[in-house]
């Protein structure tokens, strides 16, 4: 099992759910989250004033899925989340070792 996190652009969060739901992932975790990359913010003017915006607003995607999903969890989530513009953001795979469902105790890939 592998833990997916995504880190999008938030009006990118629709299209990359239901890319999500055609591979046959079926739940997912979104938190709203700030930060910043390679493009270091920008700055904005506001009632005359220039002000610098360093965190940008920023969705947090973490779907668990079986190994044999991940390759095509992880194309559905580029190919919904891409813009072709700086900011559009980063996928972490990372190993799962254990998954619990809580309701029936079932483990492992079953519990996803």
């Amino acid at each position: 099992m592998k833990l997916i996190t995504a880190i999008i652009k938030p009006f990118r969060l629709d299209d990359v759910r239901n890319a999500l739901a055609e591979v046959g992932v079926n739940g997912m975790t979104v938190t709203e989250v700030k930060g910043f990359g390679r493009q270091r913010g920008h700055t904005e003017l506001y009632r005359g004033a220039e002000y610098v915006v360093d965190f940008l607003p920023k969705a947090k995607v973490e779907v668990a899925v079986a190994d044999d999903l991940v390759e095509r969890a992880i194309e559905a989530i580029t190919a919904a989340a891409r813009t072709g513009k700086v900011g559009d953001g980063k996928i972490f795979v990372i190993d799962l070792e254990q998954a619990l469902r809580i309701r029936t105790g079932e483990a492992g890939d079953s519990a996803l």
